[in-house]
């Protein structure tokens, strides 16, 4: 089954696909936080509208514009159909749950902060508005499940992209905040600026991308010894996609690797969908 799902991953690949995630360029770090290696590429799938995001289900793969959805055929590449809204202004991130992919949605870079999660059903050419945060800490960037709370992440770009948080909300409901945290001050400094484009939860941690350098930093909740209200730094992995948001592939996940989650996520610059294989020897 596992050798099955692969061969259809690479069946359709690019000549891009099977480079090392270590082989892609990445700009240097300012803060010297070195990459270790994470992932490669599995498979490319060309796209105008990956320029935000990409995800997946065990069917399809979507990209993700700032105004719009698109779902392809996973097994043929084929464009099936495009999802958007009126008020559609800078989509980010998306995550797919329970049949609906939840897209973080904001003004950015227009101030004050407006920030909203969309759904988008498959069949439905329009985004429908799941929630609106009245007062948000931010640009939503993304927003995931985790043992039925939410938890989104809110950017700030520029010199206070120090303030930059990860807030829970508790069973469920977006009016709920249980707690928030910063990010690490050398993971912030690392941003260049910028800020966390795409994150998900990997057993009891996080992974979380960059804005455009091909890193995951993984993160981890502060222990009983750490200060409290920020994440803490485990890791930083080499992937081949260059920032933006990403998720879970699950179709390989299900068959049962026992190693790094496969990911999806994007080459803004390329226009181009990502599917990531985790290097060999990462874990037993």
């Amino acid at each position: 089954m596992l050798i099955a799902a692969l061969v259809g991953l690479v069946a359709f690949s690019s000549p891009a696909a099977g480079l090392r995630a270590a082989d892609m360029p990445s700009p240097p770090h300012r803060t010297g936080l070195q990459p270790t290696n994470g992932w490669t590429t599995n498979r490319r799938l060309a796209t105008p509208y990956a320029t935000q995001a990409a995800a997946a289900d065990a069917d399809h793969l979507y990209a993700v514009s700032s105004t719009t959805v698109a779902r392809f055929d996973r097994q043929t590449g084929r464009l099936l159909e495009t999802a958007t809204s009126p008020t559609a202004k800078h989509l980010n991130s998306g995550f797919w749950h329970a049949g609906q992919l939840f897209l973080a949605h904001s003004n950015y870079p227009a101030k004050p902060h407006a920030s909203d999660i969309r759904v988008y059903t498959p069949g439905n050419d329009t985004l429908q508005v799941h929630h609106v945060f009245p007062d948000p800490p931010g640009s939503l960037v993304w927003c995931i499940r985790r043992d039925g709370n939410w938890w989104c992440c809110f950017a700030h770009y520029g010199e206070d992209n120090h303030r930059t948080c990860l807030v829970e909300y508790a069973d469920g409901d977006l009016t709920r905040e249980h707690r928030r945290f910063l990010f690490p001050a050398d993971v912030v400094a690392d941003f260049d600026g910028m800020s966390a484009s795409g994150g998900i939860w990997d057993g009891e941690t996080l992974l979380a991308s960059h804005h455009h350098f091909p890193v995951l930093y993984r993160l981890a909740l502060p222990g009983p010894n750490a200060p409290p209200g920020r994440l803490t730094l485990v890791e930083v992995l080499h992937c081949p996609f260059p920032g933006q948001g990403f998720a879970i592939d699950p179709v390989p996940t299900a068959a049962g690797v026992g190693t790094l989650p496969f990911l999806v996520g994007i080459d803004r610059p390329s226009r181009v969908v990502v599917v990531a294989a985790p290097e060999a020897g990462r874990r037993p």
